[in-house]
């Protein structure tokens, strides 16, 4: 098998379309499932709802917030998990503290509560009186803010609603962001969908299709077909074929770039093989295998 290699055909803000080459379908599997589920990024996970006169239950109002991106831009080492850190419960290095007041009394109008309402506190909060603070003076300006604060003339981001409220209601909360990665909660991946596709031919016939009259007019190759020859009616069935080239197309939520998730997960799955290799090398195995 040839080397790995990586050709970017398409990079926008949002997303990434590249073919990858040279490994197996293991690994190209391998590397989506760690892109969507083992990138560590910033959602809020605590929500502390002091006063709440909409029409939206707590409950409602916690879980929209959860699920609003953060700007996360190296955070897997410019923060730390909670479980790691010193504090007693959260603090400026292992949490991001947000707050939100919106309150309607000099208009009928109905005024929507979006993700640009939140605002991320400057002060330090927490019991942790570390001397040093070289991790939190490294974090992007915007570090922990929602993505749509990043919102420019020419990058427009559309805020994410949360509520929307009439005169007279009013909604106070105050938001812990924490660390964590997709596999404990789905709010902490940073891709919104991942397309994988290889053999888009079918010539390995990896894929049975389910059709009324003509399995070609009603199973269209997608585009990626282009990117390898077309099989011949008479060609022999290859046995032992394997597929050679992966097609990606990774879609972010914002709190990671394009560029940095697929580079991280890169490296991410890179580390799990790495400590695998460790362990199997080590002398800590014993007589029945279990490291």
């Amino acid at each position: 098998m040839s080397q790995p290699k990586v050709r970017i055909r398409e990079l926008t803000k949002d997303s990434v379309n590249f073919i990858l080459e040279g490994v197996d379908l293991a690994f190209a599997n391998s590397l989506r499932r760690v892109m969507m589920a083992d990138l560590p990024t910033v959602a809020i996970d605590l929500v502390e709802i002091e006063t709440n006169t909409t029409v939206l239950p707590d409950e409602f109002i916690a879980h929209r917030l959860g699920q609003i991106p953060l700007i996360s831009t190296n955070c897997d080492d410019l923060m730390r998990y909670t479980r790691d850190c010193n504090c007693q419960s959260h603090c400026n290095f292992c949490a991001v503290e947000l707050r939100l007041h919106m309150k309607v009394q000099n208009t009928n109008e109905t005024v929507s509560i979006t993700s640009q309402h939140l605002e991320v506190g400057t002060e330090p909060f927490g019991d942790n009186y570390e001397e040093s603070t070289e991790q939190i003076d490294r974090r992007d300006p915007f570090f922990g803010h929602p993505v749509a604060h990043k919102s420019t003339a020419d990058r427009p981001i559309e805020p994410i609603l949360i509520a929307k409220i009439r005169k007279g209601q009013e909604l106070k909360v105050r938001c812990i962001a924490k660390k964590g990665i997709a596999k404990e909660h789905s709010k902490w991946s940073p891709c919104s969908a991942v397309a994988f596709e290889y053999d888009p031919h079918n010539k390995l016939r990896h894929t049975t299709y389910w059709y009324e009259s003509d399995s070609v007019k009603e199973w269209p190759v997608s585009a990626n077909g282009r990117e390898e020859e077309e099989p011949q009616e008479d060609q022999p069935f290859d046995y032992n074929a394997k597929p050679e080239k992966f097609y990606f197309d990774v879609e972010t939520v914002g709190s990671l770039s394009p560029k940095e998730v697929v580079a991280k997960g890169m490296n991410e799955l890179i580390h799990k093989i790495g400590f695998l290799v460790h362990q199997l090398s080590s002398n800590e195995m014993d007589m029945d295998g279990v490291v």
